[in-house]
């Protein structure tokens, strides 16, 4: 028989960029990507960072004593392991994004997930620079490696380049940074890893990955040239990535890395309640949606969560689209406010105020001070009380407010449950975090040896059901 090819083995240490694994000391090119609210638990991170994983904590949403108290166990179970703190943009709230950058920074905390920006800021670029030193051989070394997600180029833009002078010049004149911090700042892109976020659960563009991606690594490539960078920022992948054939294609496009965020969701590590877990577990591809947010109501920012089984998403719009056509709560007519109380927030009006009245009492006083003269920011507040609650009651095992959860979910979701419907994975009580993420990057690993393989020629038969968990050694737990 004459011989066609050779195939090696691909083991799925092999996808991705080697200096990725070495940059961060990594057995897999793979990345459990932060869930806000704490979703990504410390108990998660540690479990993924001792299988050779990269994991973020969700510390978005979360106040920072809770934050600090997460560090504090993260740097005693993983002194020698590779994880990182979420840091997300908050323009409602600046003072918490600086009680988080502080927090990081006062730790140590090697590495951070940058998202939600929509430009730099302060607080960011103090984290990226911070600590800056430069090796004997030239090379800017990093105290702290910044992971941005992003999905846009003028975005991605930012993080692929020197931290602006303004900025530099702002944080010298504060404290922040020293003279020499600023100086190699100005040398290095802000970003040291860059993931290009495709459609994917809570904040999104939507972004098809054949498309964004190519265009931000186009656009990478351009930056370095034009600066003369050093070293090349890495690109991730991420979004829409629920099953192996998904995965692979990432790599077959170029990513360095993947990064995975809704499939996390279901893992007996993630912080949300098993009613929440079943809701994901019955989704497919379609059954998402977009739906106003919580932490940028004001500005209409949307994000995509679960459709199927709750009624956040319509409930929400309504809230916006009262918040918008409306200058105050006393605007509502009678009939408003009774729909308002008895079939969107199950709750009164003036006892939704009290509650969240104490909620900013210890949180932010000013926005208290800004709703006694502002009635139009006072509803903004009444209206996210409710976004904010309902990731809250997740986390309940409260059937009275199933119908009100907010579970940030992307077509992967749906993908995903199809994959393992019928394995051994489809036991709830067999779904960790390293089990979801050893069983992605193995099967990814057949897929792309089977793409191989049928470049040579060979029929390689019914695709889904070979790269199913349990076939072919792809590892259960």
């Amino acid at each position: 028989m004459a011989v066609v090819g050779v195939l090696p083995p691909i083991p799925p240490a092999r996808l991705g960029d080697p200096g990725f694994r070495q940059a961060h000391g990594l057995d897999l090119n793979y990345v459990v990507g932060e869930m806000a609210g704490g979703i990504s638990t410390t108990r998660m991170v540690i479990a993924a960072a001792r299988a050779g994983m990269l994991s973020y904590f969700g510390a978005g949403g979360l106040a920072p004593a809770t934050v600090e108290e997460a560090v504090r166990e993260l740097s005693r179970e993983l002194p020698d392991r590779a994880w990182g703190v979420n840091l997300i943009h908050s323009p409602n709230e600046p003072g918490l994004e600086e009680a988080i950058a502080s927090i990081v920074l006062r730790y140590g905390v090697q590495r951070i997930s940058a998202s939600a920006y929509m430009k730099l800021t302060p607080e960011l670029v103090w984290c990226a620079a911070s600590g800056l030193t430069m090796a004997p051989d030239g090379q800017v070394v990093r105290k702290t490696r910044v992971m941005a997600k992003v999905s846009r180029p003028e975005v991605a833009r930012a993080f692929l380049s020197p931290a602006p002078a303004d900025l530099l010049q702002l944080l010298i004149e504060k404290g922040r940074l020293t003279p020499d911090e600023a100086a190699l700042a100005s040398r290095i892109p802000v970003a040291d890893d860059l993931t290009v976020e495709a459609d994917s659960g809570g904040h999104t563009d939507n972004r098809p990955l054949t498309v964004a991606f190519p265009r931000i690594v186009a656009l990478r490539d351009q930056l370095v040239q034009r600066n003369d960078f050093r070293a090349l920022v890495r690109v991730g992948a991420a979004g829409g990535l629920g099953t192996p054939q998904a995965i692979a294609a990432a790599f077959a496009l170029g990513a360095d890395y993947v990064l995975t965020g809704s499939v996390n969701q279901v893992a007996r590590e993630a912080g949300i309640s098993n009613r929440a877990k079943a809701l994901l577990l019955a989704a497919d591809v379609s059954d998402v949606t977009m739906a106003p947010c919580a932490d940028m109501f004001e500005l209409g920012v949307r994000v995509q969560v679960l459709k199927r089984g709750t009624m956040y998403a319509p409930r929400a719009r309504r809230l916006f689209e009262l918040y918008s056509s409306r200058s105050s709560l006393d605007d509502l007519t009678a009939k408003e406010r009774t729909e308002l109380e008895e079939r969107v927030l199950h709750a009164r009006l003036d006892d939704i105020w009290e509650e969240t009245r104490q909620f900013w009492k210890s949180r932010d006083p000013r926005q208290l001070e800004r709703a006694a003269s502002d009635p139009k920011h006072r509803m903004a507040l009444i209206f996210r009380w409710y976004l904010g609650q309902s990731s809250q009651w997740t986390k309940q095992e409260d059937a009275k407010r199933q119908s009100d959860f907010q579970l940030g979910c992307g077509p992967a979701m749906g993908g995903f449950n199809q994959w393992i419907a019928g394995t051994a994975l489809a036991d709830p009580a067999r779904l960790t975090v390293t089990s979801i993420g050893r069983s992605l990057m193995t099967g990814a690993a057949l897929m792309t040896r089977l793409n191989d393989a049928r470049r040579l020629g060979f029929p390689v038969g019914a695709i889904t059901q070979i790269v199913r968990p349990g076939m072919y050694g792809i590892p259960q737990e």
